[in-house]
């Protein structure tokens, strides 16, 4: 049987969740990835380079003790240099071996990706859990990979893109991620470690905020799990872990108002004591949504806020308005709920003294928490496109795509 090896490369410390809040969560990708193929049968590994401090030279010690038959990197644009030096050391170690790039990166660049990269095999593009099935399967039947969806592939030296694979339909199908592959006890925030878990309760963004491309990563097409799936999950971890620390990575939590309210409700019937964190857009929640969360167990709210100057916000395509961010935060502190307010400064169109309102206006917000960030032209997103067809993109060295600077 064929051996998988998953790995989370190295995280350069210039990416910001990194470096400033000393954040090291788990790789929720990789472990849906890793418990399909157990589902199936297969042999599967993950090695989660920065929850164990391992550097490049260290992965490769690795390889050649592990000996893997495919090797699965993922890569966002920020870690995609690393992801690259990964992929050709896998290469180098073990010549044999089958070398598979995931993640956002390739999903929105893939021809240029593996143009720049040869000792990358095989794309996967997009949602990956069935897509690396049937790659994993192909493979060790020897099968031409032709008819696998969802892939970018070499064949007789040329580079041949498949057709997409659908979207999931129904996200309740997929196992629970296989957590027992990563050093659960290895994660934390704040410089602090802890075990939390990660849990996405949802795929899918009908956004259009130009800087992200989640709803392009996942569909627009709001797909949910539902609230029972979810809170099954939630009590095994409870179980297994000990502990009842919990974040809900979702990009929309509260898009569906009643599907919340019904999670909620769950949890407060099985009495799981839960302490959870989630992201939510200003005007997807009200004050009598936030109480039942806050009563459910939510202890901190995310909240994209973006920008002080509602000119800006309409440049972004946000379609949020200032007083609403405004009437959200008085909420929170009103029912006792902690707060992050996200901003993004250096959008194109936007003036010195627009990013000086932006800071005025956070600091009027008063959340717990902010974050600034650089407006980052990720491919994917339509910054990206904006600043290549306009002549603004100064580098496509992805190691500078930090947000930081």
């Amino acid at each position: 049987m064929v051996k998988t090896l998953l790995i989370q490369p190295p995280i350069p410390p210039e990416i910001e969740t990194f470096s400033t809040l000393g954040m090291v969560a788990p790789p929720l990708g990789l472990a849906y990835l890793a418990a399909i193929l157990e589902k199936y049968g297969y042999s599967v590994e993950i090695l989660d380079s920065p929850a164990l401090g391992i550097t490049l030279n260290q992965i490769l010690k690795e390889l050649e003790r592990r000996k893997p038959d495919i090797v699965g990197i993922t890569a966002t644009t920020a870690t995609a240099t690393s992801a690259f030096k990964t992929a050709r050391i896998t290469k180098e170690v073990l010549p044999d071996s089958t070398v598979v790039l995931g993640g956002p990166h390739i999903t929105f660049i893939p021809e240029q990706t593996m143009k720049d990269n040869p000792w990358i095999d095989i794309g996967c593009l997009g949602e990956g859990e069935y897509t690396l099935l049937e790659l994993v399967q192909g493979l060790e039947k020897g099968n031409n990979l032709r008819d696998v969806r969802g892939i970018i592939r070499r064949e007789n030296g040329d580079i041949v893109k498949n057709p997409p694979r659908p979207l999931i339909e129904n996200p309740d199908e997929l196992p629970f991620p296989a957590r027992h592959l990563l050093p659960m006890d290895r994660y934390g925030a704040f410089g602090k470690k802890m075990v939390f878990g990660t849990i996405l309760t949802s795929r899918g963004c009908p956004f259009n905020c130009i800087f992200c491309s989640s709803s392009l990563l996942f569909g627009k097409r709001f797909r949910a799990r539902s609230p029972k799936n979810i809170v099954d999950e939630i009590e095994l971890f409870q179980k297994v872990y000990g502990t009842n620390k919990i974040e809900f990575v979702d990009d929309t939590f509260t898009l569906d108002r009643k599907r919340v309210e019904a999670l909620c409700n769950e949890v407060l019937e099985r009495k799981l004591n839960t302490r959870w964190v989630c992201s939510c857009r200003v005007d997807l929640i009200t004050k009598e949504l936030m109480e039942v969360l806050k009563k459910a167990g939510c202890v901190m709210i995310y909240f994209g806020v973006e920008s002080g100057v509602q000119r800006i916000l309409n440049l972004m395509k946000k379609g949020i308005k200032l007083e609403q961010a405004l009437r959200v935060m008085k909420w929170a502190k009103k029912i006792g709920v902690e707060t992050v307010a996200s901003f993004v400064i250096g959008v194109p169109g936007e003036t010195w003294s627009d990013a000086k309102q932006t800071i005025k206006f956070a600091k009027e917000l008063d959340p717990d928490y902010v974050q600034f960030s650089i407006a980052t032209p990720f491919p994917g997103t339509e910054l990206y496109k904006m600043a290549k067809d306009e002549g603004m993109l100064l580098t496509e060295d992805w190691s500078q795509y930090t947000v930081l600077r």
